[in-house]
């Protein structure tokens, strides 16, 4: 099977079937380094639904991307890393923990394959059972966590304990995530309680609020990371909303003040040496992205991280 994408200067873009960036859709794992798939799941939302239908949103406009990336030494991602897009993980539209099982066998089928998953969301609460399929392999994994807000709360609504607000507790409290070796970035905006972000803290989080990311720069935060992370195993999770609304208006909870969409790439363009086994961008809602700006982003963020795992790869 070829790997390679569609070549967008023979065939224009308004043609075939979207996949993300024109790549393959895979009918085997075999010989592939790497997969795309979708999480359509929105099931633990707690404001705005409409992420469910976020995976599609992002292939849709993923076909403007190209192949080569200059900011990593003009590589071509599809030379160096085989990688085709498998369509949606199953899920069942609102039930959590009936969708999570779903999206953690699907991912699971995959790593299992020796691929690393880039997954498309959904709110964040899928993120939690791709760090469980993930860590079965490789075991606790470092989480680098680009997002508004801390996802650490312990409960949500009548006592439920999975939510998009409570991911990043629960795969502490599984063992699934190594938090000593985690770090969250971007925390800002009006809070629920004075814990909000301490509570990330006390279980052993490092954490650099959206202040202090600006004041520290980035290439202070980038050498943070990478001590942080220390060479191991590494998850990153890309919650859209890590991105001001201004440039991102298409997300599940808007949080202003934060990045624009230049500040947000020259960050991640910055990262190396990821041992990257696995990352997702989530909380697209095209629901209220009327222009696709959201999700052309959040296809572009992804596409970065794939660059950033290639540039690892002979």
């Amino acid at each position: 099977m070829s790997v390679l994408p569609i070549d967008s200067l023979e065939t224009p873009r308004f043609c075939g079937v979207p996949t993300f960036m024109r790549l393959p859709q895979a009918t085997t794992l075999e010989g592939l380094d790497a997969a795309v798939i979708g999480l359509p799941s929105d099931a633990g939302a707690p404001f705005r639904t409409g992420a469910r239908f976020a995976p599609n949103a992002a292939r849709a406009m993923s076909i403007m991307l190209r192949p080569i990336n200059p900011y990593r030494g003009n590589i071509n991602v599809f030379e160096r890393m085989r990688i085709a897009d498998v369509g949606d993980a199953s899920v069942v539209p609102g039930y959590i923990e009936d969708s999570l099982a779903r999206i953690e066998q699907s991912v699971s089928t995959l790593v299992e394959a020796g691929l690393t998953p880039f997954g498309i969301g959904g709110d964040h609460s899928v993120t939690l059972a791709e760090l469980r399929a993930v860590s079965r392999k490789h075991g606790p994994l470092a989480l680098i966590q680009f997002d508004s807000h801390t996802d650490t709360w312990d409960k949500y609504f009548a006592g439920r304990r999975y939510s998009a607000g409570t991911p990043f507790r629960r795969g502490t409290e599984e063992g699934i995530i190594d938090p000593a070796h985690s770090i969250q970035i971007g925390m800002r905006g009006s809070l629920f309680q004075p814990t909000d972000v301490s509570q990330s803290l006390d279980l052993g989080f490092d954490v650099v609020t959206t202040d202090q990311m600006f004041e520290m720069g980035f290439p202070a935060l980038v050498e943070r990371i990478a001590a942080r992370v220390a060479g191991r195993p590494a998850f990153i999770t890309f919650d859209l909303d890590f991105v001001d609304p201004a440039a991102a208006p298409g997300v599940q909870t808007p949080e202003a003040g934060g990045p624009d969409a230049r500040q947000t790439l020259d960050l991640l363009r910055r990262l190396k040496g990821i041992d990257l086994v696995g990352c997702d961008v989530v909380e697209l809602n095209p629901m209220y992205d009327p222009a696709q700006i959201s999700a052309l982003l959040a296809a572009t963020v992804l596409a970065e991280l794939m660059a950033l795992k290639a540039e690892t790869l002979s």
